[in-house]
């Protein structure tokens, strides 16, 4: 698809107003399976079609409809419309299709500026996550415009609380990750297994004849699909049923750093990186804010720049 055609951009917005409809979690699991699809179809020996136009494209990416369009609708609804079901845009669990026709416009819109704005960030940036990038991007000017706030949240609660303070975890974003050691451990899991997962891709793609840019992709982003599809539990789930991880910023760390040095080690370091960078985001940018800005988004931007500049 031509990225500036009105084909592409009509499909992109129609993406936008589905992401809006179903809100930015759903949306995102939704993007995950996409995601997984194409890599299945990768290792089939399949083109690319599904992961670099749909899943990471702009039909469904989660810089479009594939999740930043949910979080800019309820930014709207919140902050604008009054009328998020909720009455919290951090809440991005909830669908917006009870909301109103203008909601899902904004999820079209905005889905249609993150598809502009990752092609521009893609025309001068290398070794760098743009997607990534524009889900933040999109996260701060949604913010800003619906709810005239900053990147940094609140005023009055980071003066209560100090900007790196959590009120005991009760300002946190998923705060069942915490504390340190916890969370260190788990990612030092992931990033064990989901380097041992790209290895064993790579692996496989040589002995078949089919390795390619796209195995390669597959070998970086399945884990981080696989992570996405998970939080059909904090969807879906209730108390203790809801208190899954969120690890597609590790999965898909260890997966860059499989591919670019070969070590399991490596791999465990990435993902510990990405799990505190990940909190690091979150506590500059989501615990005193009104709206979602996107923890894990933080952590792969970052922790995959500096991969790629070590590389």
């Amino acid at each position: 698809m031509e990225p500036f055609s009105i084909t592409t951009l009509l499909v992109c917005f129609g993406g936008g107003i589905l992401g809006g409809a179903l809100g930015g979690l759903l949306s995102f699991v939704l993007c995950g399976l996409f995601v997984f699809s194409g890599c299945m179809i990768a290792l089939a020996g399949g083109g690319d079609f599904m992961l670099s136009v749909v899943g990471f494209g702009p039909i469904f990416g989660p810089h479009v409809g594939g999740f930043a369009a949910g979080v800019a609708a309820a930014n709207y609804a919140q902050g604008i419309r009054k009328n998020h079901p909720t009455g919290g845009a951090k809440d991005i669990i909830a669908s917006l299709m009870p909301t109103s026709w203008d909601v899902l416009l904004v999820g079209g819109l905005f889905a249609v500026f993150g598809h502009l704005c990752n092609t521009w960030f893609a025309s001068f940036m290398s070794g760098q996550d743009t997607i990534a990038l524009t889900v933040l991007t999109s996260a701060f000017v949604s913010r800003a415009m619906f709810l005239r706030q900053s990147p940094f949240g609140n005023s009055e609660s980071i003066k209560k609380f100090g900007l790196f303070g959590t009120d005991d975890t009760n300002l946190s974003w998923v705060p069942w990750m915490l504390p340190f050691s916890r969370m260190i451990m788990f990612a030092i899991g992931i990033g064990l297994v989901f380097g041992g997962v790209a290895m064993a891709i790579g692996d496989y793609a040589q002995a078949a004849g089919i390795a390619s840019g796209t195995t390669k992709t597959a070998q970086v982003v399945i884990g981080w699909a696989i992570a996405a599809i998970s939080l059909i539990s904090l969807q879906l789930g209730t108390d203790t049923a809801q208190r899954v991880p969120v690890w597609h910023c590790q999965a898909i760390l260890a997966g860059i750093a499989w591919v670019n040095f070969g070590s399991l080690a490596i791999c465990a370091v990435a993902a510990v990186a990405g799990a505190l960078v990940q909190e690091l985001g979150a506590r500059l940018f989501w615990n005193h804010g009104d709206t979602h800005v996107d923890p894990p988004a933080f952590g792969i931007a970052v922790v995959t720049c500096a991969l790629n500049l070590l590389a």
